[in-house]
């Protein structure tokens, strides 16, 4: 008879610093592995103990002392089965991203992160120290090595554990969403198992984490680089797989291999799950959002709706002089479409009575974009006093192309506790909100159709502010994601002179984008986290 491991892919949602919470998150599936998988290890994503990533919550005393008590217990709990959990590991003064093997009251294996990334959003050199040395342990006569997440990245650390004897690898992750990321990570282990010739069992992450989403999507690989098991991306789930030891190596069995989502639907699943967990997570009983009847709104509620449910959401019109018919028509129709709770507050008293109120001091002036913003802090009064008297968690519908350039009132629009479409350009915005409609009746088509406008004067559509869409988009992607220079950017064949009024919005207004919530990060490099601009700059774009 042949040796053979099965293995169960943990791949679940963990909240970071719910300790305990975590832990018996871990038992209670390792003891379901055992009991109804019939499974030989269980395998949990990196820091699982703690969640990931755990920021300066690392330096925290209590917090060392909750995780190094959570693996006591889950060794001394959990028996008849192997369990592999990530933690952070205290020595001394040095924190380790550390994992280990359990079983039956031992440590099969102790494994340390060798490589530490830091770029984007990683600044784990920040807290850890890197580990050296390999870890491969024996399990029903296969060899099996350790890795973490970046461990995978570079060849060093897979081509030390088979070194040491690894027939095959555990990579354990906690690996966030951006467009293509499923696709990257299968194209660098497929690099590795090139290099090494031994199959891999990688397990991610799954749920939102302030503004990162864990996508899942844990696989398996085979020697020859072949997806011999995918899970359902957003999913969590706990799939058992057989490896066969076989006198030509570990070959793993086949079995469902979920094809990976589009661009936008798995952009779409990303922010209904960040926008879900953020609110469930914080423990608020639903949200509030201000439907205009512009697109940015409407998409907004469509993923609420998706992630809460339509009972958790409440709609508020604020109509105002400007606003027109079919924006009250549109926002009223689609509150209908999902039934949820909808209200209409009229602005015009609040706005003028703040006028009256101004007039003394500032005499007669001509209206500017102080009116404007008048009409947007007015709303956004309202909105704060419902979220403060319900204590619904108020989500802001601004998108990225608008937070680059400053093109949202502070107080206003961008008050609120989440974002969820702040990494989506308004280009992405529509396509997004077509592919809603594919799965059912979600947005009017003439809130998709129509010319974008703030409504905030007469006639006033978005292009009197700024270039097309079509044009600021992509300068916007070339300078935030691909940090490209003027000269760059102009010769994909944009003019000179709109390159530069584009960056230098971008740069003026780094003051206001410090001061907006957080929201689901979907790009390469969104608002938040992985960017850090200056707010005070003498730079100018040449």
């Amino acid at each position: 008879m042949s040796d053979a491991v099965k293995v169960a892919l943990a791949q679940i949602d963990l909240v970071v610093g719910d300790v305990a919470g975590n832990t018996d998150r871990i038992i209670e599936h390792a003891e379901q592995a055992r009991d109804k998988e019939r499974a030989d290890i269980v395998v949990f994503p990196e820091l699982s103990v703690c969640g990931y990533p755990p920021e300066d919550l690392l330096f925290h005393a209590g917090l060392r002392h909750d995780v190094e008590a959570a693996v006591d217990r889950i060794r001394n709990e959990v028996f008849g089965i192997a369990i592999l959990i990530g933690f952070p590991e205290y020595e001394n003064d040095r924190i380790y991203n550390a994992c280990a093997v359990l079983q039956d009251g031992h440590v099969l294996a102790h494994y340390r992160k060798h490589l530490l990334p830091n770029y984007s959003v990683f600044d784990e050199e920040r807290y850890f120290t890197a580990g050296k040395d390999a870890a491969v342990f024996l399990l029903n006569g296969i060899r099996i090595g350790l890795t973490i997440c970046e461990d995978v990245w570079s060849p060093g650390p897979m081509a030390a554990a088979r070194a040491a004897g690894a027939e095959c690898i555990i990579a354990i992750n906690g690996s966030p969403f951006e467009t293509r990321s499923q696709e990257k990570r299968e194209d660098v282990v497929r690099q590795r198992i090139d290099e090494v010739g031994i199959p891999v069992v990688y397990v991610n992450h799954v749920g939102g984490q302030d503004e990162l989403v864990f996508d899942g999507g844990s696989f398996i690989m085979d020697a020859d680089g072949r997806i011999t098991y995918r899970a359902a991306a957003f999913e969590a789930c706990m799939p058992a797989i057989v490896l066969n030891g076989t006198a030509r190596g570990v070959v793993p069995a086949e079995a469902a291999v979920t094809p990976t989502g589009d661009r936008i639907a798995t952009t779409y699943q990303a922010l209904v799950t960040g926008t879900r967990d953020y609110v469930m997570n914080h423990g608020f009983p639903g949200v509030i959002v201000g439907l205009s009847g512009g697109i940015d709104s409407a998409l907004v509620v469509a993923i609420a709706c998706d992630a809460i449910g339509p009972d958790k959401v409440r709609a508020v019109q604020m109509p105002f002089r400007y606003t027109s018919t079919m924006s009250q028509e549109d926002s009223a129709g689609q509150a209908e479409i999902f039934g949820i709770q909808y209200d209409v507050i009229p602005i015009e008293p609040m706005y003028e009575a703040t006028i009256r109120q101004l007039q003394p001091v500032l005499g007669e002036t001509e209206p500017d974009a102080t009116e404007e913003n008048i009409q947007a802090r007015c709303r956004g009064l309202l909105l704060m006093a419902l979220s403060n008297k319900t204590g619904r968690m108020l989500l802001t519908t601004g998108n990225k192309s608008e937070m680059a350039v400053g093109y949202a009132t502070l107080y206003g629009d961008m008050a609120g506790g989440f974002a969820p479409i702040k990494d989506c350009s308004k280009s992405l915005v529509y396509e997004l909100a077509r592919y809603r409609n594919t799965l059912g009746d979600a947005i009017p088509e003439r809130v998709i159709t129509r010319p974008p406008s703030a409504e905030l004067r007469p006639d006033q559509k978005d292009t009197d502010s700024l270039p097309d869409y079509d044009v600021l988009d992509p300068i916007l992607e070339a300078f935030i994601e691909e940090d490209l220079s003027v000269a760059e950017i102009t010769e994909r064949g944009f003019d000179r002179d709109v390159v530069i009024r584009v960056l230098e919005m971008v740069k003026r207004n780094e003051y206001k984008r410090r001061q907006a919530p957080p929201g689901v990060r979907i790009s390469s490099r969104a608002f938040g986290r992985d960017w850090r601009y200056p707010i005070t700059s003498g730079y100018r774009f040449p």
